[in-house]
C-alpha cells in the first residue's frame, strides 16, 4: 500500500503542475456553472411556477456527459508519456510490482477528479438555498455516488488504454472511442436487434447511470457493475505492464 499511496501522490501532485488539470476544472465546473445559472434565471423569470424547479441531476447529468471528454486528456500522459520518455523502464527496475504501478496512476487521477466532484459540491448547496424545502438528500447522494463510480470506471478504462501507447495522442482518442461507444452508443443495437439485446443493455453504462443512480435509486447490481469495470481495466493494465517488462 506504501508503494501505491507514493505514487498516486505523485501523480496528484504532477496533476496541478500542469494547466491541463486546471483547463479541464475550469472547463467541467464552468459549463456546469453556465446550465444551472441558465436553469436558475428561467425559473426567476417564471414566479407563478411554470417550470419545474430543477434538481440535483442538473449538476450530475452535463457532469456525466462531460467527463467522457475530459477524462481521456487525463489519461492520455499517465503511461504513454511514461513509455516515451522512457521513465517506464526505470520504473519497472524499481521495487514497485505492476498492478501497484496501475493502481497508483489510477488512484492519482481518481483523487483529482475527487477534487473535482468536492469542489462541484457548491453548486447542489446552491440549488438547496433557492428551492423550498430544499432538493432531495436521497437523491443527491445517489447521484453523486454515480458520478464517483462512472469516473473510477472511466479512469480504470483509460490507464489501461495508456498503458498500452507510447504515444499519448493515440491513447487519447483511443480512450475517447472506447468512453463514447461504452457511454452513447452501446445501447443502439439493444433497440435494433432483438438477439443479444440483453448483453448491450447490461453493458450500456449511460443507461445505469441516468436511469438508477442519477435518479436517487441505488441497486447492487449498478455497484456490482461499475466496479467490476473499473476492476477490469486495473487488471488490463497490470497485464500489460507486465508483458512490457518481459520483452
Amino acid at each position: 500500500m506504501r508503494n501505491i499511496w507514493t505514487i498516486a501522490k505523485r501523480e496528484y501532485k504532477v496533476f496541478f503542475a500542469t494547466p491541463l488539470a486546471y483547463i479541464v476544472m475550469l472547463f467541467i465546473l464552468g459549463v456546469i456553472g453556465l446550465i444551472l445559472s441558465n436553469a436558475i434565471m428561467q425559473l426567476a423569470n417564471n414566479p407563478f411556477g411554470v417550470n419545474q424547479p430543477p434538481d440535483i441531476s442538473i449538476v450530475t447529468g452535463p457532469m456525466s456527459f462531460l467527463l467522457v471528454f475530459s477524462i481521456p486528456a487525463l489519461t492520455m500522459r499517465l503511461l504513454a508519456d511514461e513509455q516515451r520518455m522512457g521513465t517506464l523502464e526505470l520504473m519497472l527496475t524499481a521495487p514497485v510490482r505492476d498492478w501497484e504501478l496501475i493502481v497508483g496512476k489510477w488512484l492519482g487521477s481518481f483523487l483529482y477528479i475527487l477534487t473535482i466532484i468536492g469542489v462541484s459540491l457548491i453548486f447542489p448547496l446552491i440549488l438547496n438555498s433557492l428551492i423550498t424545502p430544499g432538493i432531495d438528500q436521497q437523491k443527491m447522494l445517489s447521484g453523486y455516488l454515480g458520478i464517483i463510480l462512472v469516473s473510477a470506471a472511466f479512469l480504470s478504462i483509460g490507464v489501461a488504454i495508456s498503458s498500452m501507447f507510447n504515444n499519448q495522442f493515440a491513447a487519447f482518442f483511443l480512450t475517447l472511442g472506447f468512453l463514447v461507444g461504452l457511454w452513447f452508443l452501446i445501447g443502439i443495437p439493444a433497440q435494433i436487434f432483438s438477439s443479444g439485446s440483453e448483453l448491450f443493455n447490461y453493458l450500456n453504462m449511460n443507461s445505469r447511470f441516468h436511469s438508477s443512480l442519477n435518479r436517487g435509486v441505488i441497486n447492487l447490481s449498478d455497484l456490482v457493475y461499475f466496479l467490476s469495470i473499473t476492476a477490469l481495466g486495473l487488471f488490463i493494465g497490470s497485464i500489460v505492464i507486465e508483458s512490457r517488462r518481459w520483452r
